[in-house]
């Protein structure tokens, strides 16, 4: 009833009188109703069309008709209450009808991030993020899932999607890679045209159609170290041969939006490059639709807000999105037009090409939702698309005979692993909420249900980390990355967790043949865990559809999807991207294996893998068919250290056929770099197929990851760590001799299991250098920190010295972590000594409450905050202007005793000098801190 109402009331106002109102006059030229629009329009109105609020920052709806509001978006997990399609319906409607209570009734332009389906949306259909869109080299697909996602979008009202990305990742590091298609302007250009096609139709004055926006202009994908609003430092010829294809792709399809990149070109933010916003997209390009800023980001051009505004509508952004600030930005921007400082003519240009879409769109003759699309939101005939979407994105990147497809029919089969039955990990993030998360967020099928639902016989076993099953036919692995987005998923180490990797290796241990699934938004460092994996999917983040990899595994259709990324082989590679000078990927550019079947008699045997074994002397090296025992050792030559090593025996390995052992004449050791090759000579398959020459390539040292448990009290030598995070072994001549850790950066580890043998206070000795730059390290059990130590400077990296503390250890394996707070230093030992008589470590501990210094500070992008709890409190913490506002409040709960440490995520703020408030325990603390970009 409530939606029919709104539907009379607008009648009602479009049948005013509406002498010589030619701008709501469906038959007129569009043309003419924009400029009949614009001159009936005063400062504030033209000003408000240029405004974007967000839909949880409305401090009223009125506001709509106070500030004449062009747009309102949903950004960051802004829903309704009723997160369904109707509830969304019902909201968009009540702001369009607000929206029609002003003078002009210029209906509202309402903007989501739909970016893999309506994804913020419960109940409706996910799809593969781009990443996987773009292996799929299918654009007809493309379009066809971006056809869906406007019906969806659609159906509850809304009409602008802030999609397609057309980045071009460049450096897997980047938390945003999975949102671009691939790291060249190829495919890019390909997928960008087909998006766009597909989200605005054939017309955007079509119901079912909404208006694409490309983003996120200009060169977000290449920044340097793939950080995030980063700084891209390319000369201009390689910007437009790699990261402006899309862009002319998107125009010449029609897009009618553009959003702005948060980065910058050579140190220039994009938001205040008119060049490039201006010269180029809108004059050279010929783009006719409007340019809208990110989320605030006119704020990071400096700490001057209405210079920032300036700067920004000058240099070309027509709307701004001020999810919070659009008073301010109103405000600001009149009083610029009235100073003289933004000229009228800037004004009625972005107010043009805002308007001149909404007429496009249909918006004045149709401002409500076409409630008979709300029920088609998730339906089967999308599901069933984007199930297709699934089937096309696996890139199958490694297999072995005898595996594939998995026999439905028969057998056992163990699916194991975080991500199998775990929808929120198929989806990834920007779904339902801005950084994902993890279980049943909305309907959609696991990659558990599947294989459960397409078997026909076959017996399916589910253990999430591989334990308590010792027999099974094959086993199905789902690994890979937990949610995120943006510059959250910034890394500088792809490695996949330990614990995963255990999962692999312990099933494959138990004589099981492996199927891995890798659910990822880019490609990950697989060193540590190739050799276990008989067959390998990138699957990336496939969305709700898990039933399209069952489809895949089971044979009913054959794998088709080619890498749009080179895989590295190793952190050392990044970035790495076909047509580099220096080009050894572990899997090519268009890689994809398309067969299912066995390799035959007339394939060659295929080289996966080779790791070196912890007796120091095997080395394992892994073929894509059983091979028959080598006759000797001709052909094949190792490595060590870059000197040839001596190889006295080749065999086959005891009951596995399908792996050559070599075996050296004096075993290697932990931190030795390790390579392999093979020129013709007598290796053959069982079916008599011939090896052919490879290599050199790098072999993955078993020994590096050093031991099991170690007790104390005693010495744990750092190279015995059970896993790691971004440290890499190197030699050091200090006492003892061996490996050191090295490379310790910011947010680096090293875990060791400990066998304590009784619960008690120890002291810890940690033996370390440091060149350059004083570093800090915590000992963290179990999450909590128990102790920080600061690492003096030593001049050189074989100056060594120790540092002791205390800590407070449990009975049993405990597995306790050296944590870099701050990085640049080297570890090379650990010692425990066992205090007697001692209760607990408290002692050294301050009694009161304290703030400690952040780090780093000055920054540039995020900070780390320390604080000292003597006992549980209700804690507070909160960022501050100098005015005294708050901005953002980090922390507000209990916090348990001990130190505590949290990050302050600043790169949606501007330069300037901010305060740390932290309040506890009656206490009240303050810190400066200093943001620099």
């Amino acid at each position: 009833m409530g939606s029919k109402l709104l539907w009379v009331s607008a009648v009602i106002l479009m049948a005013m009188p509406a002498v010589a109102q030619v701008y709501l006059d469906p038959h007129a030229p569009i043309e003419d109703r924009v400029q009949d629009l614009l001159s009936r329009m005063t400062l504030e109105e033209k000003i408000g069309q240029m405004t974007q609020a967000n839909l949880t920052n409305l401090r009223s709806i009125e506001d709509v008709k106070t500030y004449y509001l062009g747009s309102v978006l949903s950004g960051g997990g802004a829903a309704p209450a009723d997160n369904s399609p109707k509830g969304w319906a019902d909201t968009y409607d009540q702001l369009q009808a607000k929206a029609l209570e002003t003078r002009l009734r210029i209906p509202i332009l309402y903007g989501i991030d739909a970016v893999h389906g309506h994804n913020n949306v419960r109940g409706a259909v996910i799809f593969p993020h781009n990443i996987g869109m773009g292996c799929t080299w299918n654009p007809e697909l493309m379009r066809r899932a971006a056809r869906i996602t406007a019906l969806e979008v659609a159906g509850t009202g809304i009409d602008w999607t802030f999609a397609p990305c057309i980045a071009v990742p460049r450096d897997e590091r980047w938390g945003r890679t999975y949102e671009g298609f691939g790291e060249t302007p190829e495919i890019t250009e390909l997928m960008a045209e087909a998006a766009v096609r597909g989200f605005q139709g054939d017309s955007l004055g079509d119901p079912t159609s909404i208006v694409a926006c490309a983003k996120h202009y200009l060169g977000d994908g290449g920044t340097t170290r793939g950080i995030d609003q980063g700084n891209t430092e390319v000369d201009e010829a390689t910007l437009r041969a790699i990261h402006l294809p899309g862009y002319i792709a998107a125009v010449r399809a029609g897009v009618r939006t553009v959003m702005a990149s948060y980065s910058s070109w050579n140190g220039v933010k994009m938001h205040a490059n008119k060049y490039l916003l201006t010269d180029v997209l809108k004059g050279e390009l010929g783009f006719k639709g409007f340019i809208v800023s990110d989320w605030n980001a006119i704020d990071q051009l400096g700490p001057d807000y209405a210079a920032n505004v300036k700067t920004a509508i000058n240099a070309g952004i027509d709307m701004a999105m001020v999810p919070d600030k659009y008073a301010t930005f109103f405000n600001t921007l009149k009083r610029l037009v009235q100073d003289g400082e933004v000229p009228m003519s800037r004004i009625d240009d972005a107010v043009a090409r805002i308007l001149r879409v909404k007429f496009e769109l249909g918006l004045f003759e149709r401002p409500f939702t076409d409630r008979a699309l709300t029920d088609s939101v998730g339906c089967a005939s999308h599901r069933a698309v984007a199930r297709e979407c699934v089937r096309q994105s696996l890139v199958l990147l490694k297999k072995r005979n005898g595996i594939l497809p998995l026999k439905r029919d028969r057998g056992r089969i163990l699916v194991a692993g975080p991500a199998a039955d775990n929808l929120g990990y198929q989806c990834g993030g920007w779904t339902i909420s801005w950084q994902g998360g993890s279980g049943r967020i909305t309907e959609g099928t696991t990659i558990l249900e599947a294989l459960r639902a397409g078997a026909r016989g076959a017996e399916i076993v589910y253990s999430p980390d591989g334990q308590g099953v010792d027999s099974a036919d094959v086993a199905v692995i789902a690994i890979g990355e937990k949610p995120y987005a943006e510059g959250a998923g910034d890394r500088d180490d792809l490695h996949l967790p330990s614990d995963q990797v255990a999962i692999v290796r312990r099933i494959k241990e138990k004589g099981i043949p492996t199927v891995v699934l890798l659910i990822s938004g880019r490609p990950m460092i697989l060193e540590n865990v190739l050799h276990w994996c008989d067959v390998l999917f990138a699957a990336w983040l496939p969305g709700t559809e898990g039933a399209g990899i069952a489809d895949v595994l089971y044979g009913d259709f054959a794998p088709t999807g080619r890498l749009t990324h080179s895989w590295p082989r190793s952190m050392k590679q990044i970035p790495i991207n076909v047509g580099d000078p220096s080009y050894e990927p572990l899997f090519p550019y268009r890689h994809g294996i398309t067969s299912l079947e066995d390799y035959g008699a007339d394939v060659p045997p295929i080289f996966h893998s080779g790791v070196l074994l912890n007796d120091g002397s095997t080395i394992e090296l892994a073929f894509s068919k059983p091979m028959a025992a080598p006759p000797g050792t001709d052909g094949w030559q190792v490595w060590v250290n870059g000197s040839v090593a001596q190889i006295i025996a080749a065999r086959s390995k005891s009951g596995d056929p399908f792996v050559i052992e070599l075996v050296l004449a004096r075993p290697a050791s932990a931190g030795d770099s390790l390579s392999v090759a093979y020129s013709p000579g007598s290796a053959r398959a069982l079916d008599g197929s011939a090896l052919e020459a490879f290599g050199p390539v790098e072999l993955y040292n078993l020994r590096n990851e050093g031991s099991g448990p170690q007790p104390i009290p005693g010495r744990v030598e750092a190279e015995n760590y059970s896993s790691f995070q971004g440290v890499t072994l190197v030699r050091t001549t200090d006492e003892g001799g061996g490996s050191a850790l090295a490379s310790f950066d910011r947010t680096d580890w090293a875990e060791y299991e400990l066998i304590v043998p009784s619960e008690g206070v120890y002291q810890v000795a940690l033996r370390v250098s440091c060149a350059t730059g004083a570093g800090r390290v915590g000992l963290v059990l179990g999450g909590q920190v128990l102790a920080v130590l600061d690492i003096p400077v030593t001049g050189d990296w074989e100056n060594w010295t120790t540092v002791t503390t205390r800590v407070t250890l449990p009975e049993g394996i405990q597995r306790l972590k050296v944590f870099a707070f701050i990085g640049g230093f080297r570890l090379n030992w650990l010692e425990f000594v066992k205090e007697s008589g001692v209760g607990s470590a408290s002692a050294p501990y301050p009694a009161d409450f304290r703030l400690y210094p952040a780090s780093p500070n000055p920054f540039s992008k995020r900070t780390a905050i320390y604080f000292w709890l003597p006992r549980e409190a209700r804690v507070t913490l909160s960022v501050h202007d100098l005015l005294g506002r708050e901005l953002e409040r980090l922390l507000d709960g209990r916090e348990g005793p001990g130190l505590r440490m949290t990050t302050w995520e600043a790169g949606n703020y501007p330069s300037g000098i901010y305060l740390i408030t932290l309040e506890a325990s009656g206490a009240r603390k303050l810190q400066r801190l200093v943001l620099v970009k």
